[in-house]
């Protein structure tokens, strides 16, 4: 099936001279598809490199002005896949940039590791950033009919948005995709980070998050659990954001004293690399963590209709040490935005702690009837 990525047209919108386009996406996400596709559509003679190639590697090596007129020639436009694989990739594409005006640059990247050259101070100003999710909601809706989404919604909460997913209808066969996945690419790039030989650790840490999804997670406690350090809890954490498979939702606070701003919330960006480190994917009504599934799977669809949508915005969660709390905080405009995130419509009110401390905040509950309607505003 043949899904029209939004990031395709942000690439449209934003490409030019000048500029490298930086694609960040976990493995599998569909950045080499989304180039493939985007290729299609211009007239602009390309080269289209992998990273991973070692013959691209030693063609890029000699970092000269030269070299690169003749590995060039005509083309007005770069695109190299899995780019952190490059040595020195940041030097590189600075002295592509300075050096040829009138050439149109994409890179992509898995993850943050290596990147740090090609988008940190090698490219200041240089660069503009996509990063590229599993498939969204507003992507599904490109051929999805609307009697059909309700119960497309319940297996995407078990099974998640990864776009190969689209071409397997046997629960089987997604099952074993999923695992494939985890074990095969989403650890590949830690494992060979840094001489991390203990995959068990990485691995354990990661079920152990998947199971406190939603809930605050003492760094203290997992490395106790794990026999690690609280600062080897830490890094790996860090890791594992930036191959992009969890990432974090800090404490909200501004003048409580009651309000919990100690530890933080992990999710995961798909639900069914979520469920595939549990090894559950039971259907929903043999589950009893729907109301998590539900929050993590709404929180990661917003924060991509926030990416692809160029809000800014800082995202928090709330609880006071009285268990009041409230699911996401927006902070956007000068203006505090406040959901809660439910998959079976009640009354739900606003906490009375967070109503006087910021009564000016706007207050929306999130359920299976409007939550379309959120994620396209």
């Amino acid at each position: 099936m043949n899904i029209v990525r939004v990031a395709q047209d942000l690439i449209t919108k934003k490409i030019k001279p000048g500029k490298v386009i930086v694609i960040l996406g976990a493995r599998r996400v569909g950045k080499t598809f989304l180039l493939k596709e985007y290729v299609k559509e211009i007239k602009e003679k390309y080269i289209f490199w992998n990273g991973e190639d070692f013959a691209v590697q030693e063609l890029l090596k000699r970092r000269s002005v030269q070299n690169y007129r003749n590995v060039l020639g005509n083309a007005e436009l770069l695109i190299i896949d899995e780019a952190q694989k490059v040595p020195e990739i940041g030097s590189i594409l600075k002295l592509l940039v300075d050096s040829f005006e009138e050439l149109k640059i994409i890179v992509t990247g898995s993850s943050a590791f290596d990147i740090t050259n090609l988008t940190g101070e090698p490219l200041t100003g240089r660069k503009y950033e996509i990063q590229l999710f599993p498939v969204s909601e507003n992507e599904y809706s490109q051929f999805e009919k609307p009697e059909e989404k309700k119960d497309n919604l319940r297996q995407r909460l078990i099974y998640g948005n990864m776009p190969e997913l689209s071409n397997y209808q046997d629960q089987k066969d997604k099952r074993e995709y999923l695992r494939d996945l985890i074990n095969s690419y989403l650890l590949k790039d830690i494992l060979v980070l840094e001489n991390i030989r203990n995959s068990a650790k990485i691995f354990d840490l990661l079920k152990l998050i998947a199971f406190q999804t939603g809930n605050e997670v003492s760094l203290q406690e997992i490395g106790s659990q794990l026999s690690i350090s609280k600062n080897t809890v830490e890094k790996y954490l860090d890791l594992l954001t930036k191959v992009f498979i969890i990432y974090r939702l800090n404490g909200f606070s501004r003048n409580l004293r009651k309000e919990i701003v100690k530890n933080s919330k992990w999710y995961f960006y798909d639900n069914g690399v979520r469920n595939g480190i549990i090894a559950n994917f039971n259907q929903l009504g043999l589950r009893d963590d729907v109301g998590l599934l539900w929050e993590n799977y709404m929180l990661g669809e917003r924060i991509k209709h926030q990416h692809y949508s160029g809000m800014t915005v800082n995202n928090y969660f709330w609880r006071t040490y009285d268990q009041q709390e409230i699911d996401l905080v927006e902070e956007r405009d000068g203006k505090l935005f406040v959901y809660e995130l439910k998959w079976k419509q009640g009354k739900t009110k606003i906490p009375v702690a967070w109503q006087n401390a910021y009564p000016d905040s706007q207050f929306k509950v999130i359920t299976q009837e409007n939550y379309y309607e959120w994620l396209t505003e």
